[in-house]
């Protein structure tokens, strides 16, 4: 029997949470007006698209956007590289 997880039930502890696998980059892209193209305006990290949503919107919520998306960054094909 596992006494450590014993203990932590038994004392009221909470269990610990899984650590998030934060590893995929979305890159973001926004625009404030509908006449303007949309352009880059960080990234985030998340492990899926929905909390990259979520990551996305609190911190880049400085403006009003009219229009925000992401790209996984493992997407993103290069053309002419340097």
């Amino acid at each position: 029997m596992n006494t450590d997880h014993m203990s932590s039930v038994t004392s009221g502890a909470r269990p610990r949470r899984a650590v998030l696998n934060e590893s995929q980059v979305w890159q973001v892209y926004a625009r404030r007006k509908y006449e303007e193209p949309l352009h880059e305006i960080g990234n985030v990290m998340a492990d899926d698209v929905e909390l990259a949503k979520v990551y996305a919107r609190s911190i880049y919520d400085e403006f009003s956007w009219v229009e925000m998306v992401l790209m996984p960054r493992n997407s993103i094909v290069t053309v002419i590289g340097s």
